[in-house]
């Protein structure tokens, strides 16, 4: 598409030097840029693939997701590729050398959290599986925001999540953090109206 055909974006996004339209957070950072044009929203439905996310989005709480992103080569590395078996085994001493990884958040609650939902992940594989549960709580409609202040943070549907997952064992999953699991997932499309990858998905419409 010609330059001068390209309708102008909102106050809310900016336009690159590529021509394409993006929010503000993803629109000066190389490694969130990357993320946001290739990764963040595309659908994600393997096991290992949407533990994975969970697990990254516990340890993102309280902290930015810049810095998340730029330590997961680290976490994948110290989570075996965040592979459920291999992580429900770690033991104490597992732990310990967790905490001792200057690559990763080293925080004990969390790296505890992730164990246990290893575990939790393999003991629904007689139920259907994580990624069949976390999808079966995709809504009817996504949101359909022009802003960032109009992008929600948690959903009927989230706070849903969170409460099943809480009775089969997980940790860390609060309503908020499955929020932003759903839109890391593509559960929901929370890119704003005008963005380029607005749909992309492939899940919803534009």
């Amino acid at each position: 598409m010609p330059v001068d055909d390209v309708p102008a974006p909102s106050a809310a996004l900016v336009l690159g030097d590529d021509g394409l339209a993006r929010p503000v957070w993803a629109s000066s950072d190389a490694l969130l840029r990357d993320y946001y044009d290739t990764e963040w929203g595309m659908p994600v439905r393997d096991e290992r693939g949407v533990f994975e996310r969970l697990s990254l989005e516990a340890f993102q709480s309280g902290l930015s997701w810049r810095t998340i992103l730029a330590k997961r080569p680290a976490f994948r590395r110290a989570f075996a590729d965040f592979d459920p078996d291999t992580v429900a085994g770690f033991d104490e001493s597992d732990v310990e050398r967790l905490m001792a990884d200057a690559g990763i958040v080293r925080n004990r609650a969390k790296i505890l959290a992730t164990i246990t939902n290893a575990h939790a992940t393999i003991a629904l594989r007689s139920d259907g599986g994580l990624a069949d549960l976390v999808w079966s709580f995709q809504p009817s409609a996504t949101p359909e925001p022009t802003s960032l202040a109009e992008v929600p943070t948690k959903s009927d549907e989230s706070t849903a999540l969170s409460k099943e997952l809480r009775k089969r064992g997980f940790a860390f999953v609060g309503p908020t953090t499955m929020y932003a699991l759903m839109e890391a997932l593509g559960i929901v499309d929370t890119h704003l109206l005008g963005s380029h990858r607005r749909g992309s998905s492939g899940v919803w419409g534009r």
